[in-house]
């Protein structure tokens, strides 16, 4: 058993990574500055919406292998690694935010005990040099005779499966130029049987920049084809199945839709994009596929916008607002974005989601918010799909038209099937479905005679 502190322990990552952790059977505090977050976790309450977090949550507070502090005296002192998960968001220009790891650094060695070493666990996405940052700063502040160590251990986690990516990672990362410091991390995910890929900290922290920068550089490549796909007659679903089947590419990340968002991909392809600029280099395909990305926002509200002729006081209902199915995090959400847009056009907009109702009622007051996709629905000129939760794919399309004013469906994540919602007497778009187009405008032109 080993004594864990996890700095930044009531977030997404921290709070998976202290709750996994204890469930490996280690002695985790879990220390967050935020007094209420951490009143409810001790009482066994997650902030957090995420599968089956809150059982492993109770499991672990009742067996006295996890708690929760705001204090860095009671967390720090005694702990043989102290994890740190602050967040570090975007400003304005892109580049990453740091001065909540500044700060937790700075406490982190304020603690340190004399006589005994520490290993500090960087899991923050930070940027290009950030280790070396940390670990200035904690030796600025530690006393004289603590010893310690800084491991870069990016973490690669989906939110909506976090638990599952901690317990059974495709990978674990550790940068740094200890060697005692990287056998002991090492040995700690021992028990997950993943591959453990050592490196300098340079080099892992740029590695988790540059897979999420590749991920999403696989949506904006495949929403771009979508483009290409409805202006010459072809099914993007098809196409990607015809890419991905080729082993080099794989079909993940291959799903033409409505863009990515979230606390990840944008931050970090924006943190990318200006650690690029920083080094004097011009990254255009970066830049492109943040484009590209907003880009595919923006067409879904003109396809909504031309279908209609017009979205003034049109009441449009919108079906998930979560960034993506299996959490309630609106951050950097393509629906939040299209729903704005929407009402800036002078649009009523009903919404529906099954989690992040509580979340969307603080970051959208003007959404009217409802209790069933067929409420949000009713009375809608249009009903606009913009995050695949799977409920919606098994609604009752018959009920859905009953409720309706209009019959257009925009199907934002190529979710739904189309002959299910057609044989309800609703009218289909999806997303690259140009064959589907070119067969309607066939359909709909008169006939002309051979020879005619």
């Amino acid at each position: 058993m080993t004594r864990i502190c996890v700095v930044g322990g009531g977030g997404y990552v921290g709070l998976g990574y202290a709750v996994a952790l204890a469930e490996l059977g280690h002695d985790v505090v879990g220390l967050d500055i935020a007094a209420g977050r951490v009143a409810l976790l001790n009482q066994g309450t997650s902030p957090i919406y995420e599968v089956g977090l809150p059982e492993m949550l109770r499991r672990n507070l009742d067996a006295a292998r996890l708690r929760f502090t705001t204090d860095y005296a009671e967390a720090v002192p005694g702990s043989d690694l102290v994890f740190l998960c602050t967040g570090t968001p975007s400003l304005s220009d892109g580049e990453a935010d740091l001065r909540q790891v500044r700060s937790a650094a700075a406490s982190i060695g304020m603690h340190l005990v004399p006589g005994t070493r520490t290993i500090i666990v960087n899991k923050s996405t930070m940027p290009v040099g950030t280790a070396d940052l940390v670990a200035g700063i904690v030796a600025e502040y530690a006393p004289e005779g603590a010893r310690f160590a800084v491991i870069s251990n990016p973490e690669f986690l989906r939110e909506g499966r976090v638990l599952h990516d901690i317990l059974r990672p495709d990978r674990v990362v550790l940068g740094g130029d200890d060697e005692e410091a990287l056998e002991i991390v090492a040995e700690l995910y021992g028990p997950l049987q993943a591959p453990i890929l050592r490196t300098d900290h340079r080099s892992a922290e740029l590695i988790k920049y540059a897979a999420n920068a590749f991920l999403a550089t696989k949506i904006s490549f495949i929403n771009d084809i979508a483009r290409l796909c409805e202006r010459l007659g072809a099914d993007v679903t098809d196409v990607a199945e015809g890419i991905g089947a080729d082993e080099r590419i794989g079909p993940r990340f291959l799903h033409a839709g409505i863009g990515f968002g979230g606390s990840c991909f944008p931050k970090d392809v924006g943190a990318l994009t200006r650690m690029a600029e920083g080094a004097g280099l011009h990254p255009g395909l970066l830049r492109a596929v943040m484009e590209i990305n907003r880009d595919a926002q923006r067409r879904f509200v003109a396809r909504a916008d031309e279908l209609l002729a017009g979205l003034d006081r049109r009441v449009i209902a919108i079906w998930g607002l979560a960034f993506k199915e299996g959490t309630d995090d609106l951050r950097e959400s393509p629906a939040v974005a299209i729903a704005e847009m929407l009402m800036e056009r002078g649009a009523i907009a009903r919404a529906h989601d099954p989690a992040a109702r509580e979340n969307a009622a603080r970051r959208l007051p003007r959404v009217i918010l409802c209790d069933s996709p067929v409420e949000a629905a009713t009375g809608a000129d249009a009903v606009m799909l913009c995050t695949p939760w799977p409920e919606y794919r098994d609604l009752d399309f018959t009920e859905v038209a009953r409720s309706m004013s209009g019959d257009i469906i925009l199907d934002g994540r190529n979710l739904l099937d189309a002959s299910h919602v057609a044989a309800a007497g609703l009218r289909y778009e999806g997303i690259g479905k140009g064959a589907d187009r070119a067969r309607a405008a066939d359909a709909a032109s008169p006939q002309v005679a051979r020879g005619a």
